[in-house]
């Protein structure tokens, strides 16, 4: 499972059992995001936002094209945290036909 929490459709298909955090900017969240997601801008990830995850679920994090997240993932391996970068981010995750949504319910929209 460990390898395919890197990818979209294996994240998608293990999203009962992780904690996916978002860590773009509120406007990019506010266009579109995964039903069940934790938004955690990067900026506050970097100054200690996170450490009431629950450290026994893995975290996979996702931006909009995997740079954010892959610096996102490493801050929370060195809390000690399971932590996976979502290659290619929400761009991927859309490419790929999973579901994301704006908050009103409406389609989402990679911003």
């Amino acid at each position: 499972m460990l390898e395919e929490l890197t990818t979209p459709r294996g994240t998608y298909e293990h999203l009962d059992q992780v904690q996916l955090v978002d860590c773009r900017e509120q406007y990019e969240w506010n266009a579109g995001r995964v039903e069940g997601a934790i938004h955690l801008p990067l900026n506050a990830i970097m100054a200690g936002a996170g450490t009431d995850l629950d450290p026994t679920k893995p975290v996979v994090v996702i931006c909009r094209s995997g740079n954010r997240s892959e610096l996102a993932t490493m801050m929370f391996q060195a809390r000690g945290f399971e932590a996976y970068n979502l290659e290619g981010g929400i761009e991927a995750w859309a490419r790929e036909g999973l579901p994301y949504s704006a908050p009103d319910g409406s389609p989402g929209r990679v911003a």
